[in-house]
């Protein structure tokens, strides 16, 4: 059998993104939430694209630190969401979106060039602002996986 050797992509060749975001809790059980440029207009949590050679986590702890100036810890494995050219991100895309949660000691943001806005709230007051449909499963599962723990601890 001949050894084939593989030709390198080309640079027409489109392949989905990796991303990663974390739905981030204080010390006094607030998440963060933040309005970006890239969602029209709608809010989400920090994250971004996954670096070549970069592992997810240490992708996530890098954008947290540039986007919104915080040092994350505790950060756990929440959902794994795809986004298929969705008319909410600001151009055609398709994203693997892998998604965690986290703490942070830290409630000071420094927000980057890409953050509008921000709040710190309460999970259930997220759901007053126009989130993005993959932060709201977030916040849905978040909330479900709580209140499952809080069942448990009865």
């Amino acid at each position: 059998m001949e050894n084939q050797v593989k030709q390198p992509l080309s640079s027409s060749q489109q392949f989905p993104l990796v991303t990663v975001g974390a739905l981030v809790v204080d010390m006094s059980g607030r998440i963060l939430i933040v309005k970006t440029t890239k969602w029209q207009g709608t809010w989400g949590v920090p994250g971004g694209k996954v670096d070549w050679g970069e592992s997810l986590e240490s992708a996530l702890i890098r954008e947290f630190k540039e986007e919104v100036g915080l040092d994350i810890t505790d950060v756990k494995f929440a959902l794994l969401q795809e986004a298929i050219l969705d008319q909410q991100f600001i151009k055609p895309a398709h994203f693997v979106m892998v998604n965690y949660f986290a703490s942070t000691q830290e409630t000071t943001i420094t927000p980057n060039q890409e953050i509008l806005e921000w709040a710190w709230l309460r999970p259930e007051e997220a759901f007053q602002y126009p989130l993005n449909g993959y932060t709201l499963i977030l916040i849905k599962d978040y909330l479900s996986k709580q209140r499952m723990a809080e069942d448990t601890n009865l």
